[in-house]
């Protein structure tokens, strides 16, 4: 997956309190590829997972993404 931009905000800190924290990172992701060029955002998010890998099972406890072309982000940028 060629990413042309990417931003990534932990907020693992404001669950460690929780009853319920298993330790998982709490992440937030801007994601731009033109990987994502003519996919709905379904299948952006599938893809972004299948690059993970392994790690959305087993280090990441929660995962939120928004995914942009690069056409989308530079208008949504502007």
């Amino acid at each position: 997956m060629a990413i042309s931009h990417l931003d990534i905000s932990d907020s693992t800190g404001k669950h460690i309190n929780h009853a319920n924290f298993d330790g998982g990172f709490h992440l937030n992701a801007v994601i731009v590829s033109n990987d994502f060029e003519n996919l709905e955002i379904l299948h952006r998010h599938q893809l972004v997972y299948k690059a993970l890998g392994s790690m959305i099972k087993n280090e990441i406890h929660a995962f939120s993404m928004k995914t942009f072309t690069v056409d989308e982000w530079d208008s949504n940028v502007a």
